[in-house]
């Protein structure tokens, strides 16, 4: 009995001492315990940047085929990743990236026109665009949406236009009961002719493009409602451009 007790205890110290050998020294070896790194923010990294970047902190990059886009970022650069910043993980760990899409992708404009501008604000974030400048005209309608307005022109319903651009709204200030006299805008240029219409306690309407060789490029040559015109405050005024290249009705 005394002999087994002998064998029984060496046994159960080389288990112990094998388990500890296990433990301490080989499972941490195998498995690099205590050769972590936290995950740095990579938003707004661009992409030629992430190779250099991650390799000094013992890191990998995949981008993944997903792509987003957002205005505010440069193209190319790091939109989301995972695992997240903050994250503590093994040396040599791939850190996958979404890139910020190179080119805007284009979206249909809704129509705004005849809306409210709480709806029009509401609708025009929920498509991915963003509200520009708001100007108030005298019009019987108080906060509708009168034109909306891309780059400086008016813009119809169905327009492609690169996702995050800025739409400039024309609101109606509740004050068009005036009226007035349509001033004459024949023989002017456009700059000028918008200033007047402005002036005037209107709005410029349609602006259309006619080829002609006998007429100036630039020079409006017919406006509706005509000169003389009584009309109410606010109201648009149409008006037709000389162009010696192309006929084009925006």
């Amino acid at each position: 009995m005394k002999k087994i007790a002998i064998h029984l205890v060496l046994v159960i110290t080389a288990v112990i001492i094998f388990a500890f050998i296990f433990l301490k020294i080989f499972l941490p070896s195998y498995t690099n315990h205590g050769q972590t790194v936290s995950v740095p923010d990579l938003e707004g990294y661009e992409y030629h940047e992430l190779d250099n970047y991650l390799k000094e902190r013992d890191l990998r990059y995949e981008v993944t085929l997903d792509s987003g886009f957002n205005n505010e970022l440069k193209p190319l650069s790091v939109m989301k990743q995972n695992p997240k910043p903050g994250n503590k993980v093994k040396k040599g760990r791939k850190v996958y990236v979404t890139l910020n899409a190179k080119n805007a992708p284009l979206i249909k404009m809704p129509n705004l026109v005849n809306s409210q501008l709480k709806n029009a604000q509401e609708i025009i974030g929920n498509v991915g665009l963003v509200r520009g400048e708001i100007v108030y005209v005298p019009d019987i309608g108080i906060n509708v949406v009168l034109e909306q307005k891309y780059r400086g022109r008016n813009v119809k319903e169905g327009f492609e236009i690169p996702k995050g651009s800025q739409i400039d709204l024309v609101v109606g200030d509740g004050l068009g009961n005036q009226i007035l006299d349509v001033p004459s805008l024949i023989g002017m240029d456009e700059i000028d002719a918008e200033f007047l219409i402005i002036g005037s306690g209107l709005r410029m309407g349609k602006i259309n493009y006619v080829q002609t060789d006998s007429v100036p490029q630039g020079i409006i040559i017919q406006q509706i409602p005509p000169a003389g015109a009584e009309v109410k405050t606010g109201e648009p005024i149409d008006v037709w451009i000389s162009d010696l290249k192309k006929n084009t009705d925006f």
